[in-house]
């Protein structure tokens, strides 16, 4: 859709657009915003919902929580079901929300929208916020930007065309405890060393195919008009190759996102491994197991950093590490994760200066008996046995505040009015994207893959 801009609420829309033209200008800043005070009546941003699955309603429920959020429509190709349902649930809340079933018409019709929330399948991504844009909105758009690089390409060509904010939804990337991990531990404090080494994984139990009340079945002719063959296509859409980046690229988009960003780097190559062990049966064409290796020259040195994705076992559920010769970080977006392990060469006392400082909390076993114990000489320089060192963790003081998704929202809108720099713009998204959907192409070549620097500039 490439049609003029359409008429709008002119004044308003100009202070918005202004307004994120500096927020966009504004130098990098770590702030995490928590939305106005009680005293502040921020300017109403009037917001769209483009996908009424679970992720569109997870950001809608969430973002109605934040101040000056105006839910004016609803969009999805689900009329009896998705869009009924949240359509409903928002009026509810106080939200008068037109519903519409074509993206196309919500975007002609809808002519004092400031911003639209995008959570479709992979492959209608680019269409939805390429369209989203040069109608003069600023997007969030759900993870992975797209399911091809070429198509996460335009999106940020298109961004950078219009001058509206795109933003796309590695959360991690204003989840305090990330921000707080980066920016104090490792950048602040270099807490783990020299990082050599890290690990990341996904991992899932087995699940059914997902299903739908046959009464509210989609009809025919709209799911083949929007790019589906059938009901279980459109409901399983992330298990075909034309539809979705596969379970690989619904999880490591945003866990490399964090790899990337906490290394300072970007890889350099990558060799990977994949295969159907299960889903076979039900006609799935994506990978439900993969394992990949990736290689980074970062300013410390080279690491190396394996990724793991299973849809056959929880085992473990997601995490992201990074080993160091200090130490080692694991984090996740589950709240309770998050936690130091010292190596056991470092004495306690030498991590007591950021416990004092309040970076980390001491574990609870050594609070009565800080003293190290001496360590006999091991053959072959084996690791000595957990129980012979202080392996407990040293927890993070830093909490996630509400739903992962609500900070990274909170940057969006503040980012629309002016007051912040997007956390994660196009540029970093294409970034991430371009190193997972680079697996595939791995997978499927049994080769080792090389990145050029130009590789990740659209």
């Amino acid at each position: 859709m490439t049609t003029p801009e359409m008429p709008r609420r002119i004044a308003r829309r100009r202070f918005l657009q202004s307004a994120a033209g500096a927020g966009a200008a504004l130098a990098y800043t770590p702030t995490v915003f928590h939305g106005a005070s009680a005293a502040e009546e921020p300017d109403p941003i009037n917001v769209a919902v483009l996908g009424a699955g679970s992720q569109g309603k997870l950001l809608s429920l969430v973002a109605r929580r934040i101040p000056g959020i105006k839910f004016k429509a609803v969009c999805d190709i689900w009329g009896a079901y998705n869009l009924k349902w949240l359509s409903r649930r928002l009026q509810q809340y106080g939200h008068p929300v037109t519903p519409y079933i074509d993206y196309e018409e919500m975007l002609t019709q809808e002519d004092d929208l400031d911003a639209v929330l995008i959570a479709t399948p992979d492959c209608w991504h680019a269409r939805h916020t390429i369209a989203s844009l040069e109608a003069g909105l600023h997007v969030y758009c759900e993870t992975p930007m797209s399911n091809t690089i070429q198509d996460a390409r335009r999106m940020v060509e298109t961004a950078q065309s219009t001058g509206r904010l795109l933003q796309i939804g590695n959360q991690r990337r204003s989840n305090p405890r990330y921000r707080f991990c980066y920016e104090t531990l490792l950048k602040k404090v270099g807490l783990l060393g020299q990082i050599t080494a890290g690990h990341s994984q996904w991992n899932r139990s087995v699940q059914p195919p997902m299903g739908w009340p046959k009464r509210c079945a989609i009809d025919e002719a709209i799911l083949n008009q929007y790019g589906y063959e059938s009901m279980h296509q459109h409901r399983n859409w992330r298990w075909y190759r034309k539809l979705g980046g596969g379970p690989l690229a619904c999880a490591a988009i945003q866990q490399m996102d964090a790899c990337n960003w906490f290394l300072d780097a970007r890889p350099k190559s990558v060799q990977a491994t994949g295969c159907d062990q299960y889903y076979r049966k039900e006609g799935y064409e994506q990978h439900d197991t993969v394992m990949a290796i990736y290689e980074y020259e970062t300013s410390q040195g080279p690491v190396h950093l394996s990724y793991q994705m299973l849809n056959t076992n929880s085992s473990f559920e997601h995490f992201e590490s990074l080993m160091g010769t200090n130490g080692t970080l694991v984090m996740s977006a589950m709240s309770h994760l998050g936690e130091v392990y010292r190596e056991h060469r470092i004495p306690h006392a030498d991590w007591q200066k950021w416990i004092a400082k309040g970076y980390l909390e001491s574990p609870t076993a050594l609070k009565a008996n800080e003293r190290d114990i001496a360590l006999p000489m091991y053959i072959v320089r084996e690791t000595p046995p957990p129980f012979l060192v202080k392996s407990l963790p040293y927890k993070i003081p830093v909490q996630t505040d509400g739903h992962p998704c609500r900070a990274h929202l909170e940057n969006f809108f503040h980012a629309v009015r002016g007051n912040a720099q997007l956390n994660c713009p196009a540029e970093i998204g294409y970034e991430t994207a371009v190193t997972v959907l680079k697996i595939n192409e791995a997978i499927e070549t049994g080769r080792k893959l090389s990145f050029r620097p130009e590789d990740f500039v659209a």
